[in-house]
């Protein structure tokens, strides 16, 4: 119990002085995660809107679809991007495996079908009154797309916001397309796996620390967003 008080004491120690390496592990993962939720985001929203205006009885083997890779096992994306991405593979010209590209087309790969998924329900709760109402005024579809889109923002940023949550805690995915090497690939999750087994406790415990308050600060503003939404 010494050890962990010790850690922890030393974890904060190397947090307050903003250590280099922990930094630079953090801004690598915030900067990998970050651009994945952004395509995912791009991706997923339109995507998401499309399905969600349609009739669930047409979209049907899509949702099922889409709702089995919302919970696709990291490991799993990680090994199908392993694969595209090899020397045999079909992208493996481009030698983008062991790279930041290659983790944030895993975690794209992560984060999109809970983007699409998410907004098409997000956008079935509110969208079809909205978009009912806006037909009857004589709107153009593309002005009922965007209207729709703007009454179910709530839902949407929810979407994002749970998708980066999903990638910037995941280890599976990265440590597999990533190789987790230092200096290059090494985001807070696998260097958390990484120091552990070394025994490097105290590193391994301030980023377990900023991973935490990551998380906090993700789940407050998707409370935030759900509560805006509600009381709009």
């Amino acid at each position: 119990m010494s050890r962990l008080f010790e850690g922890i004491i030393e974890a904060f120690r190397l947090i307050i002085t903003l250590n280099p390496a922990l930094l630079q592990i953090v801004s690598l993962s915030l900067r990998v995660s970050g651009m994945a939720v952004v395509i995912a985001a791009l991706i997923g929203i339109p995507l998401g809107a499309l399905l969600g205006l349609k009739p669930e009885k047409k979209t049907r083997l899509l949702n099922k679809i889409i709702f089995t890779f919302m919970g696709m096992p990291p490991v799993v994306a990680g090994l199908i991007i392993y694969l595209i991405l090899s020397r045999q593979g079909p992208l493996g010209v481009l030698g983008l495996l062991y790279t930041p590209t290659a983790m944030i087309i895993a975690q794209v790969f992560l984060a999109s079908p809970i983007v699409i998924g998410l907004t098409m329900i997000g956008i079935r709760a509110r969208g079809c009154d909205v978009e009912e109402m806006a037909r009857s005024l004589g709107a153009g579809s593309v002005l009922i797309a965007w209207t729709v889109i703007m009454e179910s923002r709530f839902a949407i940023l929810g979407a994002i916001i749970t998708g980066f949550s999903r990638v910037v805690a995941e280890v599976g995915a990265v440590m597999i397309v990533g190789g987790n090497i230092a200096g290059h690939t090494r985001v807070m999750t696998t260097a958390i796996v990484l120091e552990t087994r070394k025994g490097n406790f105290e590193l391994a415990i301030g980023l377990g620390l900023i991973l935490l308050i990551i998380s906090f600060i993700i789940n407050s503003g998707l409370y935030s967003i759900q509560k805006g939404g509600k009381n709009g």
